[in-house]
């Protein structure tokens, strides 16, 4: 007589199994095989100026290297005939900086058919900032901007593909300098490299690993020949 008055409930077997499943990637089973840099900054666009990946998404402040010697590469054009590398002292410049200062170049170099722009640097140290009412102490910010390290004497951009008006180029960098907190200068394929704030002519002498060595016209970079004297 009991059993005929207790109402009767479906399973809870049978209650699983009528419901809807979600789609495997949507379920929180599936082991997630993004990178942290990937989860915190969303999937990076063809424009945008990140890594593609990387292995931690935090990293030391770091300090701005200042070239003392034993390398000028970086410090002359590669690709374009026209180019701004920085004058005054090393600064970090941000993803959003480089960006804004390439689309300005290449605003202003649309009517040359078949110009082109090379950014010799490229942001990929991330950068985290800490939130207000934080306690002292590191490695407790979250992830803000990618940013690159840039030493004095480094080549930021360069203009080149076709023969470009002088005029057009210097424009163009002109205003491009504007968005950047540094101070740049304008280079051409004849202008000298520079090691650290020293311009580097030819037949000038550096210091090597301990050897004198003397920079030739006909190379991109210090002569490995050691010249004659005593070292400094």
């Amino acid at each position: 007589m009991l059993s005929l008055l207790r109402p009767s409930f479906p399973s809870l077997s049978s209650l699983s199994s009528s419901l809807p499943r979600l789609p495997a990637f949507l379920s929180s089973s599936t082991p997630s095989t993004s990178s942290p840099a990937q989860r915190l900054t969303g999937i990076r666009h063809r424009s945008q100026l990140a890594p593609r990946s990387i292995k931690y998404i935090k990293r030391h402040k770091g300090i701005i290297p200042i070239p003392t010697g034993g390398s000028i590469k970086g410090t002359t054009l590669s690709f374009g005939q026209y180019g701004i590398r920085i004058k005054g002292n090393g600064a970090r410049l941000s993803a959003k900086q480089l960006g804004v200062a390439e689309e300005v170049i290449k605003r202003k170099i649309k009517s040359v058919k078949g110009a082109k722009v090379w950014m010799r640097v490229f942001p990929d140290v991330p950068v985290c900032v800490k939130g207000n009412e934080t306690r002292m102490g590191k490695g407790k910010g979250a992830f803000e901007f990618w940013a690159t390290r840039v030493p004095t004497g480094r080549v930021l951009f360069e203009i080149g593909g076709v023969d470009i008006r002088e005029e057009i180029a210097r424009d163009a960098l002109r205003q491009a300098s504007a968005k950047l907190p540094v101070t740049t200068s304008f280079i051409t394929r004849s202008s000298t490299p520079r090691l650290g704030g020293l311009d580097i002519a030819e037949g000038d002498e550096v210091l090597i690993k301990g050897k004198k060595c003397v920079y030739g016209a006909d190379s991109s970079s210090v002569s490995a020949t050691q010249s004659s004297g005593g070292g400094l």
